[in-house]
């Protein structure tokens, strides 16, 4: 099988990167290294495998389709992104451009020249608003809504809160309607603060 990580020297991209190669699959990474530590993040990966290594942006739609013509990815990670909330309201341009944009980018590129590739998302919480009216009680493990005690449904009603919040969600939005309309093999995950080896956080984060 042949994997796709766009954002593949960042936190969550690396060290996915880095289970692909134990598992001896087919490994291209997409990453500008914008982001501080991706550098290391990318000799550190060098140790782990051989992989092919696109110093390219989601940003430009030229280096999106260029690697989904060459590469005709089984799976794509798509976790370029934009992070960090105060980024988003500082510079909320480069935030929509990298968050909304690049994914369609991605997102068209598949639907022209690689229709069977399955795409995996890596969204946030931020698309759900504030949850201040919903109750939660803590427990040894984690935290749980009282009203949702096994995750909240897709159902859920979707209220983007910031400028990240808005271009997370254009791009969790448009993974879904690409599904619907085009076909494409989408699937998207909202999740929350994480944190591990390779992170490299910056303060406006978690």
């Amino acid at each position: 099988m042949k994997y796709l990580i766009t954002g593949g020297c960042g936190f969550i991209g690396s060290n996915l990167a880095a289970e692909v190669l134990k598992r001896g699959e087919e490994l291209f990474v997409l990453d500008n290294l914008f982001r501080y530590g991706s550098g290391s993040n990318l000799e550190w990966l060098r140790t782990k495998g051989d992989f092919t290594y696109y110093p390219y942006d989601t940003r430009n739609t030229n280096d999106v389709e260029t690697v989904i013509k060459e590469v005709q990815p089984d799976y794509i990670f798509h976790l370029a992104g934009q992070v960090a909330m105060t980024t988003s309201i500082s510079n909320p341009r480069l935030d929509y451009d990298t968050n909304a944009l690049g994914t369609f980018n991605l997102l068209d590129a598949v639907r022209k020249y690689s229709p069977d590739s399955v795409i995996l998302y890596s969204s946030t919480n931020k698309v759900y608003g504030d949850f201040e009216y919903l109750h939660f009680r803590e427990e040894s493990t984690r935290y749980v809504c009282e009203e949702y005690p096994n995750g909240f449904p897709e159902s859920i009603s979707l209220d983007f809160h910031s400028p990240y919040g808005c271009s997370k969600g254009c791009a969790d939005q448009y993974l879904l309607d690409f599904h619907r309309i085009y076909g494409l093999k989408t699937s998207v995950f909202r999740h929350s603060s994480m944190y591990g080896s390779n992170q490299h956080a910056t303060y406006d984060q978690g």
